[in-house]
């Protein structure tokens, strides 16, 4: 069954289209990456589901409803959550309390656990070692990643947008990072992944699509879309920091 349905969402900004009629079909369970060169529109189409602004063009179906042009707390309360590329807490307020908040304003009528109990659980479950009293604005970037994906678990998605949470992290913590993504899935969440790194891609995903100046330019299963001809052109031969 399709969780996802975007149908030629086009985003422009003035002149400047930044996303061109990209449409994506995702199945609930699977893991779908999004790639291409910085500034191709990526984060920008995650936007225009997620609701932090409406598509200027085509639509999108959530979980089989139109939810076009829909606010980012309409969208959450349905079910959606996403991660930042740059995590953006509440600094003054604690790693639980940051996390609670997430708990708080999830879906409604689901899960009758205390919104605290929730944000307990979500940190346990990403492995968050450091005390949950300690202020945010006194962790560093991994950590902040880890308390900003605490957050959006605790919202109880069903789909989890995630924006370059592999980026910064040592090929170690690549490693957690790929098996916490996948123990996700594996609690019945879909998830799009943004990502620039290879080895993640090639780990976790089930498809990819690949956009280029708004447009998609291929599709398919990670090695489809890693040995196109156009991906390498575009894409894959202008960086040598993808960590393949």
């Amino acid at each position: 069954m399709l969780i996802l349905d975007t149908q030629k969402v086009t985003k422009r900004f003035g002149g400047l289209t930044a996303v061109n009629q990209v449409s994506m079909q995702i199945e609930e369970g699977e893991i779908y990456g999004l790639i291409g060169p910085n500034g191709a529109g990526k984060t920008t189409f995650l936007n225009s589901i997620a609701g932090r602004f409406a598509p200027t063009e085509g639509s999108v179906y959530f979980r089989g409803e139109d939810t076009t042009g829909l606010p980012a707390e309409v969208m959450c309360h349905k079910g959606l959550a996403r991660t930042f590329q740059i995590p953006r807490p509440f600094p003054k307020l604690t790693v639980l309390e940051n996390v609670k908040v997430g708990a708080i304003f999830g879906p409604r009528g689901g899960d009758p656990t205390p919104a605290e109990e929730r944000a307990e659980k979500a940190l346990k479950f990403v492995d968050f070692t450091l005390p949950i009293d300690t202020p945010a604005e006194r962790l560093n970037a991994v950590q902040l990643k880890r308390i900003d994906l605490a957050r959006a678990i605790a919202c109880q998605p069903k789909l989890l947008l995630l924006d370059e949470l592999a980026s910064g992290l040592t090929p170690g913590e690549l490693d957690s990072i790929m098996a916490l993504i996948l123990k996700i899935r594996d609690q019945g969440v879909t998830i799009i992944a943004i990502e620039h790194i290879m080895r993640v891609i090639k780990g976790i995903c089930d498809e990819v699509m690949v956009i280029e100046y708004g447009t998609t330019i291929a599709k398919g299963t990670p090695d489809e879309v890693l040995q196109n001809p156009k991906v390498i052109e575009a894409y894959l031969g202008e960086d040598d920091d993808t960590n393949a």
